[in-house]
């Protein structure tokens, strides 16, 4: 259950039925919920609340696949995959992966994209690239001049900007999903205190380090 409302196609905006159409047909999709990929699709209904803001992610989408970009598809996918993953986002790495394969990028580099250091499968640009995402995403943008330096061998600067620019994005997309509980990321907190037996030792310190 996500943690805000959806709406259904009878309350949809003029801008939003159109994108309803493209993903769901003719079907209501709170009621009838599903996409061509697989996913319930609530991030449509949930962000159908705002139009405005929809028109704007929507439109980014088209951006970054544009035929004008200069970073090349396989590249960027390859990144956002790992954007994906580095978020703990299961719905984005899940949907990137499918569009990495689709840009070029092999199984056995999607496999090894969560482990990608200790890694054979990847190309020197790869693994800069792969490498400049991590300290986008894990570090804040803490970019080391190392590693700045690595991914300038192999992309220009036009590319390393479309290149930060959909990093940052898709972390965006990552948070609220995570924020929002949207599709794949739906998930409880799994960290949780776990109960110790009724009858069990609750001094827990105290056991650990063999006090009486």
């Amino acid at each position: 259950m996500t943690r805000t409302k959806q709406i259904p196609r009878h309350e949809a905006s003029a801008s939003v039925v159109p994108i309803y159409d493209r993903l769901f047909g003719d079907r209501d999709p709170v009621a009838e919920p599903g996409t061509a990929t697989g996913t319930p699709g609530n991030w449509w209904t949930v962000f159908a609340q705002t139009p405005a803001l929809m028109d704007h992610m929507v439109a980014g989408f088209g951006l970054f696949s544009g035929p004008e970009r200069s970073l090349s598809p396989r590249l960027r996918e390859l990144a956002l995959t790992r954007t994906g993953f580095g978020a703990g986002s299961q719905f984005v790495f899940s949907q990137h992966c499918k569009a990495a394969r689709r840009a070029g990028v092999t199984d056995e580099q999607l496999e090894a994209i969560p482990a990608w250091p200790i890694s054979e499968s990847f190309s020197p640009a790869e693994r800069a690239i792969l490498a400049y995402t991590d300290e986008l995403v894990l570090a804040d943008g803490r970019v080391q001049d190392a590693t700045f330096a690595a991914l300038g061998e192999h992309l220009d600067e036009v590319e390393i900007i479309e290149l930060t620019y959909a990093v940052a994005s898709y972390k965006l997309h990552a948070l609220m999903c995570r924020a929002l509980r949207l599709e794949y990321d739906d998930v409880a907190e799994r960290i949780v205190e776990i109960a110790a037996p009724a009858d069990g030792d609750n001094d827990v310190m105290g056991t650990i380090s063999m006090r009486d």
